[in-house]
């Protein structure tokens, strides 16, 4: 076990090498944030990126590459060609075989002693170990170096351990950087400002004030490519253990001492380990699992998931969750958290909704139905922070009718905006741990949402159909309604 990392200043050289370099999301994520990164002056003086793939390819065959399947993927808006060829002469590439011992001689070679070697395992969580193991074995891995792992960190707790283990032999804890692009976005951080520097929210976010809060990540895409990894892992490995766990984390945990990381993470974890959790009457009245059937998205059609190439006729892989969560502790006694997420939905959003309490009794005719004081976060597509509210109708009488106070945050704050991954690889460089996920708070989550797993298992649960194009099925909103509330599109 190595010490821990003093943190890198920004002027040190760099080494940011890229498992599975030549992969996807190495072409449509991290290259082009890297590039932005470059092109704005957050890269260190002196960094140099190393792609390392299978294919035997040139580094002109690598840049050809990253011109072909990158440059598309930035804003070109943004896209300044003498910046362009400069980041692409910061690129070495080196092929090796992840599983070849001695392949990794040559990427030893490539990089420099010097540098501070930041490893970017974009590669299957099945290959962590393995590369971990030769780079130490190649001897490069020393109290500088950073390993940032994406997700998912294993298939249960049992495989997130045996991952975190293996990884954490040869890298300290504060070198290990878990990476959830959604504590990237701007929003999200916003969130911990929204709550914990302005006074007025301060005596106001918790029960009995808040009657509700409702996380959901709709996606209006398919499984596409990914149909062979998603029938095997399904909407709640996907995103809820992770991304929307994550979420909730930042809207029920206690204000920290301080923005230190691990201060930060102290308190999510708290929250993690306060979920209530799901019995096996629970899980079947308060989950819901969807899986999408044919049906129009923007007005195309599209298929239905057992329709996907690579999918089998019987899947029972959901793609859609809903589910209601409760946290026992002070602050949120009684509140119910509803979680939702799917593929192939109306429309592509991700927000937080905060539903406040009804005032005991008031003096007013009865307002809109199912229309209270509401804030809404939106997170994706576009980022704003809304207060709803009732306000009197003009004319005569005291008839109230809803009003929207909106911050548009591109608006309030027209400066540019890194993106997540920009941001969050920035923040790898310069040592920031904050927004990336501690060992415990990986493993609090696989402890909550394994026993979910389980139980559908038990219950021979079956995904129910839902028409792509729509919000999920039936029961999903049934699932608010017995409570008397609704998904805030319904109200």
């Amino acid at each position: 076990m190595t010490n821990q990392p003093a943190q890198a200043a920004p002027e040190q050289p760099v080494d940011m090498i890229i498992f599975g370099g030549g992969g996807d999301l190495a072409a449509r994520k991290l290259l082009p944030a890297l590039y932005m990164a470059h092109l704005h002056r957050n890269l260190p003086p002196e960094t140099r990126i190393i792609a390392v793939g299978r294919k035997n390819w040139t580094i002109d065959d690598y840049r050809t590459f990253m011109n072909e399947q990158s440059r598309p993927f930035i804003d070109q808006q943004a896209f300044d060609a003498t910046a362009w060829d400069r980041f692409l002469g910061l690129f070495q590439y080196v092929v090796i075989d992840v599983n070849a011992a001695e392949d990794y001689a040559r990427l030893k070679e490539a990089s420099r002693q010097e540098a501070i070697r930041v490893f970017y395992l974009s590669t299957s969580p099945e290959l962590f170990t393995t590369i971990c193991d030769n780079l130490s074995a190649a001897g490069l891995v020393d109290e500088h170096s950073r390993v940032v792992l994406e997700k998912p960190l294993g298939h249960d707790l049992a495989s997130a351990r045996e991952i975190n283990e293996s990884v954490g032999r040869h890298f300290a804890e504060p070198q290990i950087y878990r990476i959830d692009h959604y504590l990237g976005k701007e929003t999200v951080q916003n969130l911990m400002v929204l709550r914990f520097g302005n006074p007025i929210f301060g005596p106001l976010w918790q029960a009995p004030y808040i009657r509700s809060v409702q996380i959901t990540v709709a996606e209006t895409v398919g499984v596409g490519s990914r149909a062979g990894f998603y029938d095997h892992t399904g909407a709640l490995r996907d995103m809820v253990q992770n991304h929307l766990l994550q979420l909730l984390c930042i809207v029920a945990m206690e204000p920290p001492v301080s923005l230190d990381a691990d201060a930060v993470r102290d308190e999510k974890l708290k929250v993690l380990r306060s979920l209530r959790p799901m019995t096996l009457a629970d899980i079947a009245r308060d989950t819901v699992r969807g899986q999408y059937a044919a049906g129009a998205v923007d007005g195309k059609p599209v298929q239905g998931y057992i329709e996907e190439d690579n999918v089998p006729a019987d899947s029972r892989a959901e793609t859609f969750v809903a589910l209601r969560a409760h946290i026992n502790n002070w602050r949120w006694a009684n509140v119910p958290f509803f979680l939702r997420t799917g593929k192939r939905m109306q429309k592509r959003q991700s927000e937080i909704v905060i539903e406040f309490a009804d005032l005991p009794f008031s003096i007013f005719p009865s307002g809109p139905r199912n229309y209270g004081n509401r804030l809404v976060i939106q997170l994706q597509p576009e980022e704003s922070i809304q207060l709803q509210m009732l306000a009197k109708e003009p004319g005569s009488g005291m008839n109230m009718l809803p009003v929207n106070l909106n911050l548009d945050l591109q608006q309030a704050i027209p400066e540019r905006r890194a993106e997540a991954y920009e941001r969050l690889l920035i923040d790898v460089i310069r040592g920031r741990l904050t927004h990336f996920m501690r060992r415990d708070e990986l493993e609090a989550a696989w402890q909550w949402v394994e026993p979910i797993l389980s139980g559908w298992q038990e219950l021979h649960d079956r995904p129910r159909p839902y028409t792509a194009g729509t919000y999920g099925p039936a029961a999903s909103s049934a699932l608010l309604a017995r409570e008397g509330m609704s998904w805030a599109e319904e109200a």
